[in-house]
């Protein structure tokens, strides 16, 4: 079966397939087909502008360049049913057109002037039932968009990325099946939301079908926190989320309910189904910046306050600053020549650990001659007059 979004009614069951575009590369999610949210959608539709507003600014909305489109698009008359199935028709019917046109002119077949003409007039009709039944539905996307916000893009950008799914959705939608456009609309208008928020709103990007498990297991825990007066705990949230078999969750709830203990079995999965909660809320925290503000004066951040491990702690920093000291006064008592070959024998002058056999080219003698000035100068160090500088170092 062909790649698609599926919509399932929970009442009776019936699966609606929205077809995949080839550059859909992600997976989309299998949601639930919320009739709340449609009815929603459908009676924000058809009120008026100035109940609409009205009601934004009673929930706190305040964005007055959406304030602005909403009055624009409010000037565009709501369609009938009757009206709205005609216009996906006729879009329908110019797609198939168009299809047409362009499998004759791949496959190099003249069509007589009467049947290109009339599929070219098909084309045209299609194209402006496209744009009619388009900006019909703005106010859907509005409706819908609404519900996002918080999520981390503006109302505005909300917006546009639902009039992309619009676009979409009246661009795919087949009437033939018996579906309301509306109900089409609204889940190629959350799709494309959800994958907008999934790609630009969050720091580290998300797939779209995790957002959606991410936006589900939200309206849980806020729906439990509300029926339970408490934060809900994992297992409840696993339990509501359907990370369980039917039989399973009922075996569950009726324990509980008794008072009984959960059987090995059971309490093994519910664990599991609780620990797949805990990583989903882990993936939904957004990370936080270092450059973040601290304190009442936000003369901080909290870079200030991370530790460097690659910095040595103060005291071994003054040990190694005395040591090196130490190394310099002690060295004094050998050569210029059996200084720099410890130096370079034993990192001291660049870090870097050198061999005899490349000690030897740079003095530009052998080796063994190296390693005879390398013993000797180690001899003079080991004097007890010398050595006893060192040793306190050495734990």
């Amino acid at each position: 079966m062909k790649g698609g979004l599926v919509v399932i009614s929970q009442e009776n069951q019936q699966v609606m397939l929205v077809e995949q575009d080839k550059e859909d590369e992600e997976h989309f999610p299998v949601l639930q087909h919320d009739q709340k949210l449609e009815a929603e959608v459908e009676t924000e539709k058809q009120l008026p502008v100035e109940r609409i507003l009205q009601d934004w600014e009673e929930e706190g909305i305040t964005d007055d360049p959406v304030r602005m489109y909403l009055h624009e698009i409010g000037q565009v008359p709501l369609l009938t049913p009757e009206e709205e199935y005609e216009l996906a028709m006729r879009v329908y019917r110019g797609k198939q057109a168009r299809e047409e046109l362009e499998a004759a002119e791949r496959e190099g077949r003249e069509l007589d002037p009467e049947t290109r003409e009339e599929l070219e007039r098909l084309v045209a009709e299609g194209d402006k039932a496209k744009d009619q039944l388009a900006k019909a539905n703005l106010r859907l996307v509005v409706s819908v968009a609404k519900r996002y916000i918080g999520r981390g893009m503006s109302f505005s950008d909300l917006i546009q990325e639902g009039n992309l799914g619009l676009l979409r959705a009246v661009d795919k939608f087949n009437p033939t099946l018996g579906y309301k456009f509306s109900t089409y609309a609204t889940w190629w208008i959350r799709q494309a939301i959800n994958r907008a928020i999934a790609d630009q709103a969050r720091t580290i990007r998300i797939p779209v079908h995790m957002v959606e498990t991410i936006n589900r297991l939200i309206r849980t825990q806020r729906r439990l926190t509300q029926e339970l007066g408490r934060e809900p705990t994992s297992e409840e949230l696993a339990l509501e989320m359907g990370y369980l078999e039917p039989e399973e969750r009922e075996q569950i709830e009726e324990m509980q309910a008794r008072g009984d203990p959960l059987d090995p079995l059971l309490r093994r999965k519910l664990k599991r189904a609780a620990a797949k909660v805990q990583q989903v809320l882990r993936i939904a925290e957004e990370p936080i910046s270092l450059e973040t503000s601290v304190g009442e004066e936000n003369d901080s951040s909290l870079l200030d306050f991370v530790k460097d491990d690659s910095m040595p702690a103060p005291g071994d920093a003054a040990s190694y600053m005395l040591l090196r000291e130490q190394l310099r006064e002690v060295l004094k008592v050998l050569s210029d020549r059996e200084r720099e070959v410890l130096e370079l024998r034993f990192g001291l002058k660049d870090g870097r650990y050198y061999t005899l056999e490349e000690v030897g080219r740079i003095f530009g003698v052998t080796r063994e001659r190296i390693r005879q000035i390398e013993a000797k100068a180690l001899r003079k160090l080991r004097h007890p007059q010398r050595s006893h500088k060192l040793r306190d170092y050495l734990s």
